[in-house]
């Protein structure tokens, strides 16, 4: 159930003007216009611009971050946009939502498995930490972090607004 509707045209001009910088034109960012600075906020620090992890490794940890949160909406438009981007196979987009750990390389169940511990606990043990090191940078590390930040914020806007599912985004797989 829609809680938000989201802007539709004419919109406010502080609205529009945000959103013509958006890569798309898509409920999510038409709710979140109903306040022009919090969507310039999410522009700026949105992380889907080429950072220290590959679009792969970005998508896994916002596929994973989105499925824990069941927030359908983000999940499927992600799996649209980037997941012919990202070389996912079927098994590995259904493995972000059931979470089946051999449809990855060691290297991509280490992000798995932080965005699970950052998920549920809102931390990285120690020896969670220790082996995602063995992969991953100090700068890779901070990015990757974020990024399961970041989309628990987007996460928790779609499912607390209402944001209806994009007509053609994949939904999520049942088991």
């Amino acid at each position: 159930m829609t809680r938000l509707a989201p802007l539709t045209q004419p919109y406010p001009p502080e609205a529009a003007a945000e959103l013509a910088q958006m890569p798309a034109d898509i409920g999510l960012f038409r709710t979140v216009a109903h306040n022009p600075r919090v969507l310039s906020r999410w522009r700026g620090g949105g992380l889907l611009d080429r950072g220290s992890i590959t679009l792969r490794q970005r998508e896994i940890l916002i596929l994973r971050t989105t499925a824990r949160l069941k927030a359908e909406y983000e999940w499927g438009v992600h799996v649209g946009f980037f997941g012919a981007k990202a070389k996912f196979s079927a098994a590995e987009i259904q493995a972000t939502v059931h979470g089946d750990a051999s449809a990855w390389s060691a290297e991509e169940a280490v992000l798995i498995e932080v965005a699970d511990a950052l998920t549920d606990t809102g931390t990285v043990e120690d020896a969670l930490w220790q082996k995602a090191s063995e992969y991953y940078k100090a700068d890779q590390l901070i990015e990757i972090i974020a990024l399961v930040g970041f989309y628990h914020l987007v996460s928790f806007t779609v499912n607390a607004t209402g944001v209806a599912l994009e007509p053609d985004a994949p939904r999520f797989p049942s088991v």
